[in-house]
């Protein structure tokens, strides 16, 4: 996370919220002989458990049942000219907003894993009414069982939450006025206005 405290973003019930829109994330996990990284979509189950799923044949594998792990969120994020500032002595920099939830990462048990493809699935279809939901009773016979054998899901019970919600709030309101005027409009610019009221006047 960003270690200038004008980008610490704390307020826990939007961090979960933001979790749970992006629902995806790069889980990091190191070992005695090296580091991996899981690419996975997550589902909140609870304020603090955050369950995923990967391939056994993930590099992970080896390295994640009951170990501590980040898993790293990111969300709407972009390059910022100088240029934009119309202020003097500025240099590029990148405006975005992120969330890491480290926690130890437990093993699913069978029945554990169906009932967290069951709710993941059921979630992401829900967003694609009024569309008749996926399920896995749609598959053939057998099928569901064969495929489950080659995937491994764990609960990650998190233990500390960091936000960074980097928006310019270290510019004065006249030159992030600017920055705003020059930006193209879209996600990012939206992030940045929406930051807007926290923003100090003064600061340099």
């Amino acid at each position: 996370m960003h270690p200038d405290p004008a980008f610490a973003w704390t307020d826990a019930d939007a961090i979960r919220a933001f979790v749970d829109t992006v629902a995806f994330a790069h889980i990091f996990v190191a070992g005695p002989n090296g580091a991996a990284v899981v690419h996975a979509p997550v589902l909140p189950v609870g304020p603090d458990r955050l369950q995923f799923h990967m391939p056994y044949r993930n590099r992970a594998t080896p390295l994640i049942a009951n170990a501590v792990v980040i898993a790293s969120f990111g969300g709407v994020q972009g390059y910022v000219s100088p240029d934009w500032y119309g202020v003097a002595d500025q240099v590029p920099s990148w405006n975005y907003r992120a969330v890491e939830a480290e926690g130890l990462a437990t093993p699913l048990d069978r029945d554990g894993l169906i009932s967290h493809l069951d709710r993941l699935s059921d979630a992401h279809e829900r967003q694609l009414a009024p569309k008749p939901a996926w399920t896995r009773h749609k598959m053939s016979p057998g099928r569901f069982d064969a495929m489950l054998g080659a995937i491994a899901g764990y609960e990650l019970i998190v233990t500390e939450w960091r936000g960074t919600a980097k928006l310019s709030q270290n510019k004065p309101a006249r030159v992030v006025d600017a920055l705003l005027a020059h930006m193209p409009d879209g996600a990012l610019a939206a992030e940045i206005r929406s930051a807007r009221p926290a923003i100090p006047g003064t600061r340099s």
